[in-house]
C-alpha cells in the first residue's frame, strides 16, 4: 500500500470520528497556504497580488492612477465619460448632471439671452396646482443659468416672497404700490439674498384690497402694463441696446382666482405659462381660464399667447396621472413642456426655510426636473399660438 495524504473524515453518524477540529488548516484547499503567497481574488480566476495599489481586485486590469487617488468626485474632471475615450453611458451622465447640481450653479454653462423681456405670466384659478412653486423655481433655475429675472408677487398671500426670502410685512413697498399708488418699479424691487441675478417685488396683505380700490380707477386692468413696460429694465431691445441690467424674464404670480389682479396680469404680459396638477380636478376649470385668455386677446391684448403648460404633481407610479398628462398633451400639443415635476417633499419643505428647492437641496429629483423645465423654457421660446389655445 502507497503512501498517500489521509482519507478526509467526516462524521456521518454517533459513532463515527469527529470533524477536523480546524478544517481551513488543510493544505489540499485553494486558500491555505503560506500568507506571504498570493491571494486568489474572489473576482478573477488568476492570483492577484493584493499589496499591488494599481491594480483592480475586481479585474486584474490597470486603471489610471487619478482612480487610485481620487476619493472625491469633485476632484475628477466635471466630465464623467470614460477614461478610454468611449462614450459616456446614461448612467454616467446622470451621476454627471447630479455632481453639477450639488457643485453648485457656478459650474451650470449659462443659456444664451433672449432678444427681448420675456414677461410671463403664470396663472390657474384653480388653487393648489403648484403656480408659486413652479414660479419661483423656475425662476431661480433661470437665475443659476445666468439670466437676470424679476418675480412679481402678485397673490395677497406671498408665498412667493416667502419662498424668495425677502420681506413682504405690512408698510413694506409692494405690488400694491405699483398698482394703486403708481409707484415706479424701480422704488419696490429687491433682490433675492440667496440666487444672483433674481429680483422680487414683494406682496403684502395690503394687495388684498386693491382690487375694490382699483373699481373706479380709469383703465384699471392696465395698471400693471403702463407701470412694468415704463422701467427700462423691462425692454423689447436686445442686451447690446439696452444695457446689461435688462431683466431676461418677468414671471408674475398670480392669485388663484380670475378677478382683478389677475387680469392686469394677462394684459401686462405676452406669455403665459399654466401649471396643471396631473389629477382630474385640474382639467375642469381649464376652459375658463382658457375662455378668459380669449376675451383678454381679444379685447385688451392681443399678443397675449399660451407659451407652456406644466404638468406639475405628477405620479408616474399611478394611471391618473399618465391619463391626464396624456389628455393635456392631445390638447396642447407642443406647448406641454416635456419635463413633469414630480411629487417631491424636497419641494414642499424649501418654503419653510424660506428658499426654493434649487437651493434647498438642488440635487433632490424635484430640483432636477425644474431644471429640465427651466432649460426647456428657455430654449423653446415664444411659438405662436394657433386658435383659441
Amino acid at each position: 500500500m502507497t503512501d498517500g495524504p489521509a482519507p478526509r473524515e467526516f462524521s456521518t453518524g454517533q459513532d463515527e470520528p469527529s470533524e477536523r477540529a480546524r478544517p481551513q488548516e488543510d493544505t489540499s484547499y485553494p486558500q491555505a497556504g503560506d500568507e506571504t503567497d498570493h491571494v486568489v481574488s474572489r473576482g478573477t480566476t488568476g492570483g492577484v497580488d493584493s499589496t499591488d495599489p494599481d491594480v483592480s481586485r475586481e479585474t486584474g486590469d490597470e486603471l489610471p492612477s487619478s482612480f487610485m487617488r481620487v476619493r472625491d468626485l469633485s476632484e475628477v474632471s466635471p466630465s464623467l465619460a470614460d477614461p478610454y475615450g468611449d462614450e459616456p453611458t446614461p448612467l454616467a451622465q446622470a451621476a454627471e448632471h447630479m455632481l453639477l447640481a450639488r457643485q453648485g450653479a457656478r459650474l451650470r454653462p449659462a443659456l444664451a439671452r433672449p432678444e427681448a423681456t420675456r414677461v410671463m405670466v403664470v396663472a390657474n384659478q384653480k388653487g393648489g396646482v403648484g403656480k408659486t412653486t413652479s414660479t419661483v423655481n423656475v425662476a431661480a433655475a433661470l437665475a443659476q443659468f445666468g439670466q437676470r429675472v424679476l418675480v412679481i408677487d402678485l397673490d395677497p398671500q406671498g408665498n412667493a416672497s416667502t419662498a424668495l426670502a425677502v420681506e413682504h410685512h405690512r408698510g413694506t413697498p409692494s405690488t400694491y404700490d405699483l398698482l394703486v399708488e403708481g409707484r415706479p418699479l424701480a422704488e419696490v424691487v429687491t433682490t433675492c439674498p440667496d440666487v444672483e441675478h433674481l429680483y422680487v417685488v414683494p406682496a403684502t396683505i395690503d394687495l388684498a384690497g386693491a382690487e375694490i380700490e382699483l373699481v373706479s380707477v380709469v383703465a384699471r386692468e392696465q395698471r400693471l402694463h403702463k407701470v412694468l413696460h415704463a422701467d427700462p429694465r423691462v425692454s423689447t431691445e436686445p442686451v447690446e441696446r439696452a444695457g446689461e441690467d435688462r431683466f431676461d424674464y418677468v414671471f408674475i404670480d398670480c392669485p388663484p382666482s380670475l378677478g382683478l389682479l389677475t387680469l392686469n396680469a394677462l394684459v401686462a404680459g405676452q406669455e403665459m405659462m399654466i401649471p396643471i396638477q396631473a389629477e382630474y380636478y385640474a382639467l375642469e376649470g381649464l376652459g375658463q381660464l382658457l375662455s378668459t385668455v380669449d376675451m383678454v386677446r381679444a379685447h385688451l391684448n392681443p399678443e397675449l399667447a399660451i407659451s407652456a403648460i406644466l404638468i406639475t404633481m405628477y405620479d408616474a407610479r399611478t394611471r391618473l396621472a399618465a391619463g391626464v398628462a396624456e389628455e393635456v398633451r392631445a390638447h396642447f400639443g407642443n406647448q406641454v413642456l416635456k419635463s413633469y415635476i414630480p411629487r417631491s417633499v424636497r419641494v414642499s419643505e424649501a418654503p419653510s426655510y424660506s428658499q426654493t428647492v434649487m437651493t434647498y437641496d438642488p440635487g433632490s429629483p424635484g430640483a432636477m426636473s425644474y431644471l429640465d423645465a427651466a432649460r426647456e423654457l428657455a430654449e423653446k421660446g415664444l411659438r405662436p399660438q394657433e386658435g383659441s389655445a
